[in-house]
């Protein structure tokens, strides 16, 4: 898989992650225990750790199966947040994550939004999916906002070990062709 295509929306533009996005990404984000709370990783406690992240982030296209857009705003290049659609075959499944002073105004789902459509794109992807903890309301919002309809609880699906050591139950959305 190659680099992903820049998309652009009405308020954002979503580009490929580069190796000199990684104090954004630590300040803006990686460090926020509210923003990691239902995350499947810690919060970042230093600079080394999300340069490691994005070392690997920025060289998994080359072989991989994963595209990560760096969330940004329309008119500012600085990094506010992730996206990234991972390719299973004929189906693919998507997770985001975005600073909490942009919370609450739509950025997610505009930014999820444009990358099912670019997902879609491709005449043999069928279905993508997301899932979130049961308890991570706005994230559930944000999924049935961008198009995705609910398909059930996944039982003890995903350890989130900011909020304890035991899997958690996930609610599972799709869109479909």
């Amino acid at each position: 898989m190659s680099l992903p295509p820049i998309i652009e929306t009405e308020r954002l533009v979503l580009r490929p992650p580069r190796m000199d996005d990684a104090e954004a990404v630590f300040t803006s984000y990686a460090t926020d225990e509210e923003v990691t709370r239902y995350l499947q990783w810690r919060p970042h406690t230093s600079i080394a750790e999300t340069v490691e992240f994005l070392r690997r982030t920025v060289a998994f296209p080359e072989g991989g199966s994963e595209s990560t857009w760096a969330i940004t705003l329309r008119g500012d290049e600085r990094l506010r947040g992730m996206i990234a659609l991972r390719s299973h075959g004929h189906k693919a499944d998507a997770g985001y994550v975005l600073a909490r002073p942009l919370w609450g105004n739509g950025y997610t789902t505009e930014a999820l939004r444009a990358v099912l459509d670019y997902a879609f794109k491709n005449p043999r992807m069928y279905r993508v999916w997301a899932v979130c903890d049961v308890d991570n309301v706005a994230s559930a919002r944000v999924l049935e906002k961008a198009g995705m309809s609910f398909e059930g609880i996944l039982r003890r699906y995903q350890i989130h070990p900011n909020i304890g050591p035991e899997p958690r139950d996930a609610r599972c959305y799709a869109r479909v062709r």
